[in-house]
């Protein structure tokens, strides 16, 4: 199975590419550590690729588009059928995340894994699984082998754009309704109740946030998802856009490519790719603190500390688009920075 295949790919990072990146950071022209986060973005850069100098080539972000059923309950503020027009607006390039992705230098690959929505267009990669999940209000919103497949798709299409040259990915999502289950998968993981990790999403009003809160409680008490098994998890209380990302993570973890992650729903992702192989962990680059309630307990529970703080809150991969510059940015200077020796200067200065 690739989910298995894949799995036992992900292993440590490289000690020693790390310790030689370490000494060339250190004899950069100035003070020890006076990059800060950049520098240690450098030397994990260099452990997840096993060179020293790694040097970014191609980029993209992977937008997963899927709906979910539990938006019948009321707990979003906009209509199941805005994904799908917003998938419309990715195609034309007219949403945030394509103009920031335009900004970076990054392309938009939008994979439609789960849309309620025939959507027969050429520049969207068509893997849909089915038709948006069920109500996890009701029952499962998936079954395991439609996790395991979703989850697939994501490896697929990571591994099939980094056998072309990309060796930097991002996470993006569009799918209404989904920090429901991504505040249910935080809730089981971390042992929160659904009130500590349960926000606005859309922006909606303080009945829906308490009718949201109801539906994730109930949903969690009625599928009674094992925080042990992260495919049950996935399979109870998850999201197929959601599997869609955990399996580019863990894709890019597998061909020891650095991965992006975005905001709130994609670190739901992150949560379950780490519960899946805890070393895909040391391939992931946290990109920004989102305002999303729960984010911030998102983090702390994987351990991961973000980039940026920009009181940002829209998904897309707008965030992690914007992390991706960081991570070149770091990739530069231990390439192109020169070292004292280089440069002619003496000593290290304080």
């Amino acid at each position: 199975m690739l989910l298995e295949q894949t799995l036992t790919k992900i292993g440590p990072l490289d000690e020693v590419a790390m310790e030689k990146a370490q000494q060339r950071l250190d004899n950069l022209t100035k003070p020890y550590g006076a990059l800060g986060v950049l520098e240690e973005l450098a030397k994990q850069m260099a452990g997840i690729t096993g060179d020293p100098l790694p040097k970014i080539k191609d980029k993209v972000v992977v937008v997963m588009a899927g709906d979910h059923g539990v938006v019948e309950e009321g707990v979003s503020a906009c209509p199941k059928e805005v994904t799908r027009q917003m998938v419309a607006n990715f195609i034309n390039g007219g949403a945030g995340i394509n103009v920031l992705a335009r900004h970076e230098g990054v392309r938009v690959v939008v994979v439609d894994i789960g849309v309620d929505a025939d959507i027969d267009n050429p520049s969207v990669i068509s893997r849909k699984v089915k038709r948006g999940s069920d109500n996890m209000a009701k029952g499962p919103a998936m079954s395991r082998e439609e996790a395991v497949r979703a989850i697939e798709v994501g490896i697929e299409i990571a591994t099939e754009f980094i056998n072309q040259g990309v060796n930097l990915l991002a996470t993006g999502e569009m799918g209404i309704g989904n920090t429901t289950p991504s505040s249910a998968i935080l809730a089981v993981f971390g042992g929160f109740e659904p009130r500590m990790v349960t926000g606005r999403g859309t922006g909606i009003s303080d009945d829906t946030l308490s009718r949201k809160v109801e539906v994730i409680a109930k949903a969690l008490e009625l599928n009674k998802p094992n925080r042990e098994d992260a495919l049950d998890v996935l399979t109870k209380v998850g999201g197929l856009e959601i599997a869609g990302l955990a399996g580019v993570i863990l894709g890019a973890a597998a061909n020891r490519v650095p991965v992006v992650i975005d905001g709130f729903i994609s670190s739901a992702a992150a949560l379950v790719a780490s519960r899946l192989k805890p070393e895909s962990l040391n391939y992931m680059i946290a990109s920004h603190a989102s305002m999303e309630a729960g984010h911030r307990l998102m983090m702390e529970v994987l351990g991961l500390k973000p980039m940026l703080h920009l009181e940002m809150r829209l998904g897309e991969g707008t965030g992690a688009v914007l992390g991706m510059g960081m991570v070149e940015a770091a990739s530069k200077i231990i390439n192109e920075m020169a070292t004292f020796d280089e440069a002619g200067v003496a000593e290290q200065y304080e």
